[in-house]
């Protein structure tokens, strides 16, 4: 399926994440794993499989811009779900059960990726990192801007 280049902006980002959402949706599910809860069991299992709690809301809340509240939300619900676990000394831990749940939803979108942008070019891709990164950084700054 071709679909027309359109002019960068918020209705093409827009659309890109929504049709992104639905891809990673799809793969969760009947994992039990909904989409807030894939970022914060992707960023601890990426932060070695143990962080301290604090660090995990904060780094969540800063990727997805969830409240601290919400975070704390989704670590309690895949705690309850046997994803993770507490880890002692303040700090959150993976499950063996949670990372193979991980990795299994990994596995699933590795090839889909690979799919959607593997074939183009590295300075396209570089070139819609810088810019999609210069987005990011000034939506932030708007966000923190009471």
């Amino acid at each position: 399926m071709t679909t027309a280049a359109q002019t960068f902006g918020t209705a093409l980002i827009g659309q890109t994440e929504k049709a992104l959402n639905a891809i990673l949706d799809r793969q969760l599910a009947g994992t039990g794993i909904t989409e807030p809860q894939w970022v914060t069991l992707t960023l601890t299992v990426v932060s070695g499989g143990t962080i301290d709690r604090a660090d995990l809301i904060q780094r969540v809340g800063g990727a997805t811009q969830f409240s601290q509240a919400s975070v704390a939300e989704r670590i309690a619900e895949l705690t309850a779900a046997g994803f993770l676990r507490d880890g002692g000394e303040g700090r959150v831990q993976v499950t063996d059960e949670g990372r193979e749940r991980w990795t299994q939803v990994r596995a699933a979108i590795g090839p889909i990726t690979q799919g959607l942008w593997g074939d183009l070019p590295a300075e396209d891709l570089a070139t819609a990192g810088r810019v999609l990164s210069t987005v990011l950084g000034r939506a932030n700054a708007v966000l923190a801007t009471p």
